[in-house]
């Protein structure tokens, strides 16, 4: 399936804004020509339309609303809703011997459904886009998974101890380790604070996003530190003494 890149009269990487004008120039030069009203389109405008045959599109909520798709190419037709992020590929544009066209589409699903290009058109960049929604968060869990692997990989091959290896991987330290070791093992910090320890002893605090500070001396960790417990503590009634 090929994702839109344009309005339809060729592909390349456009600014959201100039997809939004393209659109709207569409749009208007359908809609101004008195044909549009009787849905006798013009050769010309079929044409432009049909340009969007065999793309692909998804699902944006706008205003918690999704748009309506039509069970058949008619006016009447049942309608149904599709779900957020769900995608489309537009597969055929029917009923131009007739000048009355709907995008036939298939979802993901398996689904078929009819869409007015009129409609489509509106909903184009409303609750409809050419751009997986999803995409960039796929893109961080695949970085991330292939971050972890390396991670592992890289635990395995230190000359370790089995059970300080599976303590690594379960993102464990040991005392003694180095700041090398510690950052493949925990990533890096959110924040770093230096200090002198007894004896002048150049010292570090390694703070992570879990809330746990990793303490280093001279660069080899002395303790880790867990989350501080800010749960509230329940508290305990006074018990009424009983009266004699």
């Amino acid at each position: 399936m090929i994702s839109d890149g344009g309005v339809g009269f060729h592909r390349g990487d456009k600014s959201p804004a100039l997809l939004h004008w393209l659109n709207v120039v569409l749009l208007v030069f359908l809609a101004v020509t008195p044909v549009w009203a009787s849905n006798h389109y013009t050769d010309h405008q079929l044409d432009a339309l049909a340009t969007r045959v065999g793309k692909t599109y998804w699902i944006l909520p706008s205003k918690n609303q999704t748009p309506a798709f039509l069970a058949s190419p008619t006016t009447n037709a049942a309608s149904f809703h599709p779900q957020a992020n769900e995608s489309f590929e537009i597969i055929d544009l029917v009923g131009r011997q007739e000048k009355n066209p709907y995008y036939k589409v298939k979802f993901n699903s398996g689904k078929e459904g009819f869409i007015h290009p009129e409609v489509f058109l509106e909903e184009l960049n409303l609750s409809i886009t050419s751009v997986d929604p999803q995409a960039i968060d796929r893109k961080k869990a695949a970085e991330a998974a292939e971050d972890e692997k390396k991670r592992v990989a890289w635990i395995q091959a230190q000359p370790w101890p089995r059970n300080v290896k599976e303590a690594a991987i379960k993102r464990q330290v040991m005392g003694g380790m180095s700041t090398g070791e510690v950052r493949q093992i925990l990533g890096k910090p959110v924040r770093v604070s230096k200090f002198k320890a007894q004896f002048n002893v150049a010292g570090e605090n390694w703070l992570y996003a879990d809330g746990s500070t990793v303490v280093f001396h001279n660069g080899l960790v002395v303790r880790i530190e867990p989350k501080p417990n800010t749960e509230p503590q329940p508290r305990t009634e006074p018990q009424p003494t009983k009266q004699e």
